[in-house]
């Protein structure tokens, strides 16, 4: 009992669990509360009768959560992960992009690969059997709720330029069934000595879980595949598209002009107003032709 008790710090839900399962995100500043509100906007067009669950840092200011609450999402409080100075120290902003630089895009100013292992809290959320968890820069464009029957650890693969990405998963989305003796044997593992976790939480879940099971592309749709792979873009079975590297709230990025059909999309679901059906938006080819 003392374990269990131990196992549950770090967290402090604002409100019971209304749901057996529930969708999780993650947000550590006001730009990815604002991420959430669209992401969770989305998710309450699907009618699903799960909770969503926002795990939020301290960095985060009450005011940004208001909206969260107000859409009747459950707050829940997390601490940073209690990892080892050296271990903060290698995977610190500066650190971590000058050993591992990102070649494929652009990460934002506000983008700290600390916050990201925060994620791994899910675990502890033991009042629920099964989370979908999906990052706070996405949105769910279908119902999506037959991944509750999936089995842990369920990802889709890291495809965004070719088809090497199949190997590797992105983290954006998955499937997991809380525990607390998984969440202790992560934390164990995950600061050993002299580790380096290239792309924090997602090296470290393909090393967690070598077997996943893989989702369809479609359940991690990420952006780039709209100009780097148009061919797989289809948006009658694009269930939940991930703004990876620039995001659509940021004004004027590097990739704003070329990816304007997905960031409005955003912006529509951020606001509530004028939704499209996904039916109804241009493919890569349509758009690039007007």
């Amino acid at each position: 009992m003392m374990l269990g008790t131990e196992m549950l710090r770090g967290i402090r839900p604002i409100t019971t669990a209304g749901s057996r399962n529930a969708f999780v995100t993650l947000v550590t500043n006001g730009d990815y509360a604002m991420g959430a509100v669209a992401l969770a906007r989305s998710l309450l067009l699907t009618g699903s009768p799960a909770d969503i669950v926002v795990l939020f840092t301290g960095g985060v200011e009450a005011s940004a959560l208001q909206p969260l609450e107000a859409l009747g999402c459950r707050l829940v409080e997390v601490d940073h992960l209690p990892l080892s100075h050296a271990f903060n120290l290698r995977h610190a902003r500066g650190n971590l992009h000058a050993n591992a630089p990102f070649t494929k895009g652009r990460k934002p100013a506000f983008h700290s690969p600390l916050d990201n292992f925060c994620k791994l809290r899910l675990w502890q959320l033991i009042d629920y059997s099964t989370c979908i968890f999906i990052d706070a820069d996405a949105i769910v464009l279908k119902n999506i709720d037959k991944l509750f029957d999936y089995p842990e650890f369920s990802a889709a693969p890291n495809v965004y330029e070719s088809l090497e990405d199949f190997h590797r998963l992105n983290s954006g989305v998955f499937v997991a069934k809380p525990s607390l003796a998984t969440f202790g044997a992560m934390l164990k593992q995950l600061d050993e000595p002299d580790v380096f976790w290239r792309r924090t939480d997602q090296t470290f879940l393909e090393t967690f879980f070598p077997d996943w099971h893989g989702l369809p592309v479609f359940m991690n749709m990420l952006q780039y595949v709209w100009f780097n792979l148009p061919e797989l873009w289809d948006w009658r079975q694009i269930a939940v598209l991930h703004y990876q590297y620039e995001k659509p709230w940021e004004v004027g990025h590097p990739k704003a002009a070329q990816l304007r059909p997905l960031i409005d999309l955003w912006h529509a679901h951020y606001t509530g107003e004028g939704v499209p059906a996904p039916g109804s938006l241009p493919s890569p080819r349509d758009a690039d032709a007007a």
